[in-house]
């Protein structure tokens, strides 16, 4: 009696026609999560943005409130220091005496569409006074 071996498929033979499309509807589905994790990165990369912008705002305007002669100009200083599409906010706590302690608050943009609010970055810097 002879066996016969089954065939084995040839090399670049087509896939059966059911299997057609499979490929670009698997496409379209992982898509929306991968645009998902896209943006939910360039969020994070925001946070840490305007975190440390917070950080450059809070150090020009306690090197500028150090200074008696122009201490006055603390917050202008502490805005220019950051960027400009970005909502700062600089509170003087304490102003020359010994020390000048100043506060820069940054309204974090929201990249995400169903997240509207994420906060603000804070940073509280103290220079000692000239």
């Amino acid at each position: 009696m002879t066996r016969t071996r089954p065939l084995a498929p040839r090399r670049g033979a087509r896939a059966p026609a059911r299997d057609a499309g499979v490929t670009a509807v698997e496409f379209v589905g992982w898509v929306p999560i991968l645009l998902l994790v896209a943006l939910a990165a360039l969020q994070l990369g925001v946070v840490g943005y305007a975190a440390q912008q917070a950080g450059s705002a809070a150090r020009a305007a306690a090197r500028t409130a150090a200074q008696e002669e122009i201490e006055d100009e603390y917050q202008a200083a502490g805005r220019a220091a950051a960027s400009d599409w970005l909502d700062v906010s600089i509170e003087a706590v304490a102003l020359c005496g010994d020390e000048a302690t100043v506060t820069a608050r940054v309204s974090v943009p929201s990249v995400l569409p169903f997240m509207d609010d994420l906060g603000d970055a804070t940073r509280t810097v103290t220079m000692p006074c000239d």
